[in-house]
């Protein structure tokens, strides 16, 4: 996939040699469809934040990033008319993006939707100044999708070790299935708990209500947290994920603790989500070659979901991932779900949502033309 993505770059940056912009669009335009996690300068937080576009017209795109964008570069998954996404790098300056799906036929003077988020975990920040579109082009309206995803968890659900980042994990898959917005705030290394865990100063029972990742610490332009402002998600989510845990008891924080933890989260949670119904996963925990499989906090992810039950919060769903994931799974280094477990991942979910009662929409919310059929 990457060596496609540098060839299809190189293509777009010859192509758009000598071809001016005409038609620039500030990072305030109210038609930019922001998605994720921004700072106000704006600058990308947490893997898959990003951006989405409808435009008509489209023949040209070039972002211009400014100096808060990672140095040397930052690796963003590029979608055109929701085809499958490719990677771009991308660095301080001017940008061009390939549109290669611009190229099927008939497509000019229709809309394009481009879809843009950061895939990395780590050195994912994007500043964006401004974009410059080709002339004639005319930014429209972008409508999201009625369904929402906001996924919470560590390392299992954010892509790490992954060709494509976050585009390629089993969160970001399932809301692609079901047409939707996804959110996904989720950090390797990452406890529940509030601690400090293998470079993270904060835990998610914390960072989750900031709009900076875990990472924040170490960033010399911005080594401090905001809290987020929930109105910015647009639409609310309208179901909440949360696979966590691994790195709690990778800490020794007992059974009792996590499960208080855990309640507690869920209260904080239910101030932002009022009735949205909450999946919690059970650990699919550590394949091993020999077959056997490491679990972790047995019981306790039904007895959070039994104590919300006993106070009347029957909108939170257990998720019993027992089995889900076996040594073909994952890379046998790290234990961690490879691209095909990913994929496996996101089929059985797709599949309990689907008899939980939650069917994929029929089409995205903003049209756009489609490559004919071969």
């Amino acid at each position: 996939m990457f060596s496609k993505s540098v060839a299809l770059f190189g293509l777009a940056v010859a192509a758009q040699i000598g071809c001016s912009s005409a038609v620039t669009i500030l990072n305030s335009d109210p038609l930019i469809y922001y998605h994720g996690r921004w700072d106000t300068s704006p600058g990308t937080w947490w893997a898959g934040s990003g951006f989405k576009l409808n435009v008509q017209n489209l023949t040209s795109l070039t972002l211009n990033l400014g100096n808060h964008t990672t140095t040397p570069l930052a690796s963003v998954g590029v979608s055109v008319n929701y085809q499958p996404f490719y990677t771009v790098n991308v660095s301080a300056g001017a940008n061009p993006i390939p549109l290669t799906d611009l190229t099927f036929p008939n497509v000019t003077g229709n809309n394009a939707v481009v879809r843009f988020n950061v895939e990395g975990w780590q050195n994912n920040r994007i500043n964006l100044l401004s974009i410059d579109l080709n002339d004639g082009a005319e930014l429209l309206t972008y409508t999201p999708s009625k369904l929402a995803f906001q996924f919470i968890g560590d390392s299992l659900s954010a892509g790490q070790f992954l060709p494509m980042g976050v585009d390629q994990a089993w969160g970001f898959l399932t809301g692609e299935y079901f047409r939707a917005e996804h959110r996904i705030n989720a950090q390797p290394g990452a406890t529940l708990t509030d601690m400090y865990s293998y470079g993270n100063v904060h835990g998610m029972s914390y960072q989750f209500f900031e709009t900076e990742d875990t990472g924040y610490y170490n960033t010399l332009d911005h080594n401090y947290t905001t809290p987020w402002d929930f109105t910015r998600d647009v639409p609310p989510a309208t179901h909440v994920v949360i696979h966590i845990g691994a790195n709690d008891v990778s800490q020794n924080v007992t059974a009792a603790a996590f499960t208080q933890t855990y309640l507690d989260f869920l209260t904080r949670l239910r101030t932002i989500y009022l009735d949205q119904p909450i999946f919690v996963f059970t650990p699919w925990g550590w394949p091993s070659a020999s077959g056997a499989i490491g679990y972790y906090y047995p019981g306790v992810y039904q007895n959070v979901v039994d104590a919300r039950h006993a106070i009347g919060d029957q909108n939170v769903f257990l998720v019993n991932t027992t089995g889900w994931v076996t040594w073909d799974d994952v890379y046998a280094a790290n234990q961690h779900p490879n691209p095909a477990g990913h994929m496996k991942i996101a089929a059985l979910f797709e599949t309990y949502l689907i008899n939980w009662g939650l069917w994929p929409q029929l089409n995205w919310s903003t049209p756009a033309p489609m490559p004919p059929k071969l």
